[in-house]
């Protein structure tokens, strides 16, 4: 239920209030952000248009592309054109917004992250079985429980934040809405919202992340027994994997697994997540990938 408040605006404070600074982000973000739409959309789309990438693995590539495209949209749009305005306001109920859907896409990347990773493990590990375990329903099934369960974790973020009375300071000292700038703001005692805040985002960040790095180890352990064309073949598509789980948790964990306080890097740190992440994932998939490549040259070069 929600507390009854007197602001109905928040003011974000954007990453800068120099004029000349804010014109290089605007230039910045803007060829960032339409850089990640359009290689996260020629995965998309090749996934989609070859039949040649249609195993589990492109499958969820195909889910945690269509997903980054969706995150960065959550906050890159704002910060653009947040940079050209003299007032950057946000309403109450798009800011609630803002906090659902950059927790909703966030947490729909986690757990395909994890589906990817236990279809590398089903594939190395137990690859006489992987074609029934690993079937196209079973695939399907294991997306829709990533979306359900992403949609639990961002109500809870949201029935959190709407308990919260916002009678004073509108002022939010970030480029987007999200759970710490917020409790700053709260004209009340936030220790018990931020321990569950906490237990919710960062107990997942945590758990998340020990979850993907024991099956790595698993993986690896297990590739000893394999060719040493398999091997490198196997490193190869683990190595992606690995390099994308680090950049992403990394940050996400240093925000969400700490007591209530914040830093001046914060921001730096959001930024790395919420508009590096989306943008480095499709370079890390299609050069480290080579029938991604072969796929996209022939799709595209036919279209040319």
């Amino acid at each position: 239920m929600m507390m009854n408040n007197s602001v109905t605006e928040f003011i974000l404070a954007g990453l800068t209030q120099d004029s000349g600074k804010q014109k290089a982000i605007f230039g910045v973000f803007l060829i960032l952000y339409l850089v990640t739409l359009l290689g996260n959309f020629l995965i998309v789309v090749t996934i989609k248009t070859c039949r040649t990438l249609g195993s589990p693995m492109y499958l969820f590539l195909f889910y945690l592309s269509f997903a980054d495209a969706c995150f960065s949209t959550t906050t890159a749009p704002r910060l653009i054109m947040d940079a050209l305005s003299q007032k950057k306001t946000i309403s109450f109920k798009e800011c609630m917004t803002q906090v659902f859907a950059v927790h909703f896409f966030g947490c729909t990347e986690v757990f395909v992250l994890i589906l990817m990773a236990f279809d590398r493990y089903v594939a190395i590990c137990k690859p006489l079985r992987y074609t029934t375990i690993m079937s196209r329903q079973i695939c399907v099934v294991l997306v829709i429980l990533a979306w359900v369960g992403a949609c639990i974790h961002s109500s809870a973020q949201i029935f959190l934040i709407l308990r919260l009375p916002f009678c004073g300071p509108n002022v939010i000292d970030h480029y987007f809405c999200d759970l710490q700038p917020l409790l700053k703001l709260a004209c009340m005692d936030t220790y018990v919202i931020n321990v569950l805040v906490v237990s919710n985002s960062g107990a997942l960040c945590m758990m998340s992340f020990v979850i993907l790095l024991m099956s790595y180890v698993v993986i690896l352990y297990s590739l000893r027994n394999h060719s040493a064309e398999g091997r490198q073949k196997a490193l190869s598509t683990c190595t992606s994997h690995l390099i994308v789980v680090v950049i992403f948790f990394g940050p996400c964990i240093f925000i969400y697994t700490r007591p209530p306080t914040t830093f001046s890097i914060d921001k730096m740190v959001a930024l790395f997540y919420t508009i590096g992440t989306p943008l480095l994932n499709p370079l890390i998939y299609t050069l480290r990938n080579a029938e991604v490549k072969n796929a996209m040259k022939k799709l595209w070069c036919s279209k040319v």
